[in-house]
């Protein structure tokens, strides 16, 4: 199991891109959350297989209609198993 925490930069505020990770999630089945950022930015953590993760994150790479990601930064840290599900969660 892996775990990946990422921050998405460029137009992904006001156009669903939240939960369009989360269904991305959920078809995918990875765990963790999503939210926006103050300084614009989405950040998300998710834990699963690696294979599930890189195709959620394949997917993220592209986005919904009306956003323009211009960059993800990504970390992989220990994997903790702490999540039961998706969400989105209030923003930093």
């Amino acid at each position: 199991m892996l775990r990946k925490h990422f921050f998405v930069s460029g137009r992904v505020q006001g156009v669903y891109y939240r939960v369009f990770v989360r269904e991305t999630a959920w078809e995918t089945g990875v765990k963790g959350w999503v939210r926006n950022r103050r300084d614009g930015r989405v950040e998300a953590i998710m834990e699963g297989g690696p294979d599930a993760i890189d195709e959620a994150i394949r997917r993220c790479r592209q986005g919904p209609p009306g956003a323009f990601i211009e960059k993800i930064d990504i970390d992989v840290e220990p994997f903790t198993g702490e999540f039961n599900d998706f969400k989105i969660v209030s923003t930093v």
